[in-house]
């Protein structure tokens, strides 16, 4: 009787191994699966962002560089449009400074006419004139905080 009663439990234990492999070999599948995809998206997303940093640099660099050297010689200056400008957008003194290039002082003295801008910042000042604020503060953003 022991006998019968070891071999009924082996064929029961071995019966139990063999389900218990097929249900796991599935999860085991799935879960290799999933690793592959979630591999494959960390890829997808290292990628796309080292694409949006170069964007993001290039857009820096084309913010950040003046108007053709054509476009400025044409450009008027005028102390009521640089106040109107800043007003218009929004803008502290220190920040329209930021995206012409120049000091906050050096923006209050263009609007009170107790001095003019140079040559390279009349290129600054034609760059945002037709800025409205959203893409002003898009600038700002791209230039940050020095």
């Amino acid at each position: 009787m022991p006998n019968l009663l070891s071999l009924l439990n082996e064929s029961i234990r071995r019966l139990a191994r063999r389900e218990i492999r097929t249900q796991t070999g599935k999860t085991r599948r799935l879960t290799t699966r999933h690793r592959r995809d979630l591999a494959a998206l960390k890829r997808q997303v290292a990628a796309l962002a080292r694409t949006v940093a170069f964007l993001e640099k290039q857009e820096r660099r084309r913010v950040a560089s003046p108007p053709a050297p054509q476009e400025v010689r044409r450009v008027r200056f005028s102390a009521r449009s640089v106040k109107a400008q800043r007003a218009r957008l929004g803008l502290s003194a220190k920040d329209f400074g930021r995206l012409v290039g120049v000091s906050a002082l050096t923006v209050y003295s263009w609007e009170s006419g107790k001095s003019r801008p140079r040559q390279r910042q009349l290129a600054g000042l034609a760059s945002i004139r037709r800025l409205g604020k959203r893409e002003a503060r898009k600038r700002l953003e791209m230039i940050g905080e020095k």
